[in-house]
């Protein structure tokens, strides 16, 4: 029905509202947490006044809001959108336009199966907080999330550079390595919780073990959730995992792009950040649920919306613990970033797999 595809709609809007905002915001908190953590007083300078008499309340009121630096992301949009838009003449012209919509439309898409709430009860009918509910909801996005690596190699490959090629392989070589792990980590996740269901994952974290442990992926997958955690960082393409496109000492993948399709690439990074806290949230600590409140404890749409709150608060936490350790750890050498791929993560979650069965087994 009609309705039906007006409130799908309506959730795909909320969330790519929600998603965008939060990965503008996350270019301000990059700024102001550096300069919290470094003891500077970070961006604090962008703003603007309205040149007429009567706005004198407005004109102090975006003085405030450019002090804190709040509109310093405004400013970077404005800068990006009049920059040239430069092609070299070496570069394909398609290729080099169509790599940085490759790379931020497929991170967007994976968020359609990730549930940000319980179930809603309106216009009589019960509505998923999920803009598409699926059964495989976990494949789906992992295999959404992995296809932005095409939009990485096309940016090297399309610029004509030889420089931004090698930077592109060795974005590529770098995601391929922890893909695997970072896969491989959730298979526990798989066994322990018998689906890949997103919004199924998230109900059965609702229980209780020993009648007071909530069930969540962190307390019975520590060893998953600390290898996913780190593949996934990884995958971001940020510090201590930015060799990709660490600007100031190495030649990125994007290196010949300028304006708006630079922004993609910068927006992408952010998206998935965004991602990977979401991820982290549904899989290890509980998504929604809120521990220790009683199902009925409120009517069922305030439950819903109690579970909302309680899954954005979540992703801010973790959005917040990755900038800061981008902000507290160092970059790693190239031969250090493959050896904890290929040698460290992937046996430990061969490991973790075995030991979840056998758990698993002894648990039944």
């Amino acid at each position: 029905m009609w309705i039906d595809l007006v409130i799908k709609f309506a959730l795909a809007g909320i969330v790519l509202f929600a998603v965008l905002n939060l990965a503008g915001i996350q270019t301000w908190v990059e700024r102001k947490q550096s300069a919290v953590m470094q003891d500077r007083v970070g961006a604090n300078r962008a703003y603007f006044t309205l040149p007429w008499w009567w706005a004198a309340p407005i004109n102090w009121l975006l003085r405030k809001i450019g002090g804190l630096g709040l509109l310093h992301p405004l400013a970077d949009v404005i800068k990006l959108l009049t920059k040239e838009d430069f092609v070299p003449a070496s570069g394909s012209r398609l290729l080099h336009w169509l790599a940085p919509w490759i790379s931020v439309f497929f991170a967007l898409v994976a968020f359609a199966a990730i549930p940000f709430g319980d179930s809603l009860h309106l216009f009589g009918r019960t509505i998923e907080l999920q803009v598409a509910h699926l059964d495989a909801a976990l494949l789906y996005v992992l295999a959404l999330a992995s296809i932005g690596i095409y939009g990485v190699i096309l940016a090297g490959l399309a610029s004509g550079n030889n420089l931004a090629t090698l930077g592109g392989l060795r974005a590529a070589s770098q995601m391929f390595a922890y893909e695997i792990a970072l896969g491989v980590s959730l298979i526990g996740v798989i066994l322990w919780y018998g689906t890949l269901d997103l919004q199924e994952i998230i109900r059965r974290q609702g229980d209780l073990l020993g009648g007071w442990l909530p069930a969540w992926g962190v307390c019975v997958q520590p060893l998953g959730c600390v290898i996913f955690m780190t593949a996934a960082l990884a995958e971001t393409k940020r510090i201590p995992f930015d060799l990709p496109e660490g600007e100031p000492e190495i030649i990125g993948y994007f290196v010949e792009y300028s304006g708006m399709k630079f922004g993609l690439f910068f927006l992408t990074d952010f998206v998935e950040t965004v991602l990977v806290a979401a991820l982290t949230t549904v899989l290890f600590f509980g998504g929604w649920q809120i521990p220790w409140l009683a199902p009925g404890a409120f009517s069922p749409n305030v439950m819903a919306l109690l579970g909302v709150g309680a899954f954005t608060l979540k992703v801010c936490v973790f959005l917040w613990l990755f900038m800061a350790i981008r902000w507290t750890l160092p970059r790693f050498r190239y031969d250090q970033l493959m050896r904890l791929g290929w040698k460290i993560l992937f046996p430990l979650s061969l490991a973790n797999i075995g030991a979840t069965g056998v758990l698993r087994v002894l648990v039944r």
